[in-house]
């Protein structure tokens, strides 16, 4: 079974606003809502690509009701604790000549409710996957994925991470099956300009040697690297397309990676789903369907 936590879900609530002027009224053209979180998108992408997975995290008030009921209505079965203090939160985005976002803070999350997560934790058994994915929220631990990651390093788990420096390098010693920094992140972790391909293979093997088993990296434009633990270097440039939606495409490329991998137990496989999902989602309105997968692998096998 495929698990996916993430610790603040959200609302997003996207408009487009044709020449935005401040301090004006302002109306929108067109307006989206879906449920939002980078665990979240992971599960939805999942979901699409037929694996099974149950989303975890808090939530709380009528907006975590929804964000559930939304989930549910694209079938991701959702075992979320509810939180009593606050709502879970609603972005907002707004595209006009330039994107803005307005996040949301978040419901009150207290030691009893992450009592209850490590209580769902519990019910994990050997070969299934755990994905952490995003930030933690300000009224939780700082060290909460580094303290999943010790509670369940005697499970048999595979555990995939995608978040930022501390987050990420606090899990190193556990061992994670695959970390996802981009580019800019993975300079961030070693305060280095990261410019070219060699240099993400160079400071992933780095990642390798602090505990990563395997390491993907997503370069947005300039494609995709991925360094593994059986010693192989995969490199890809980015499928042609255009850009619709940059939010989500690199928590898709988590979600393939996993599908890919768990298909056919194969690397390669699993890097080539990955860089095709999280293209797909990228040029599309929404996260990626199946058949724009599909048809964007079928379309890009020369990349690879």
């Amino acid at each position: 079974m495929i698990y996916t936590v993430t610790f603040n879900p959200s609302l997003d609530y996207i408009v487009s606003v044709d020449n935005f002027k401040a301090g004006e009224v302002n109306r929108t053209t067109d307006e989206i809502i879906f449920p939002g979180g980078k665990g979240i998108n992971v599960s939805i992408v999942l979901k699409n690509l037929g694996f099974d997975n149950t989303a975890l995290g808090f939530m709380a008030g009528f907006t975590g009701d929804e964000i559930s009921r939304l989930l549910e209505e694209k079938g991701v079965k959702t075992d979320f604790i509810h939180v009593e203090k606050g709502l879970s939160r609603i972005n907002v985005k707004m595209r006009s000549n330039e994107e803005s976002e307005i996040n949301g803070r978040g419901p009150e999350i207290l030691q009893s409710d992450i009592d209850k997560l490590y209580k769902q934790l519990d019910k994990l058994q050997e070969g299934d996957t755990l994905v952490l994915a995003g930030s933690i929220p300000s009224v939780m631990p700082e060290s909460m994925y580094m303290d999943i990651m010790k509670y369940l390093q005697d499970k048999k788990i595979d555990i995939a991470v995608d978040a930022t420096r501390d987050l990420l390098v606090n899990v190193l010693p556990y061992k994670p099956f695959v970390i996802k920094p981009n580019n800019h992140e993975l300079g961030e972790i070693f305060n280095v300009k990261i410019e070219t391909k060699d240099d993400v293979v160079k400071y992933a093997k780095k990642l390798q040697e602090k505990g990563a088993r395997n390491v993907l990296v997503s370069m947005a434009g300039d494609g995709a690297v991925l360094v593994t633990e059986d010693g192989n270097e995969f490199r890809a440039e980015a499928p042609k397309g255009d850009l619709k939606n940059s939010v989500g495409a690199g928590d898709s490329m988590v979600a393939g990676f996993i599908a890919g991998y768990l298909t056919k137990k194969d690397y390669f496989e699993a890097f080539k789903m990955g860089v095709c999902t999280g293209s797909a989602s990228a040029f599309s309105e929404e996260l990626a369907t199946k058949a724009e997968v599909e048809a964007l692998y079928e379309k890009n096998k020369d990349l690879f």
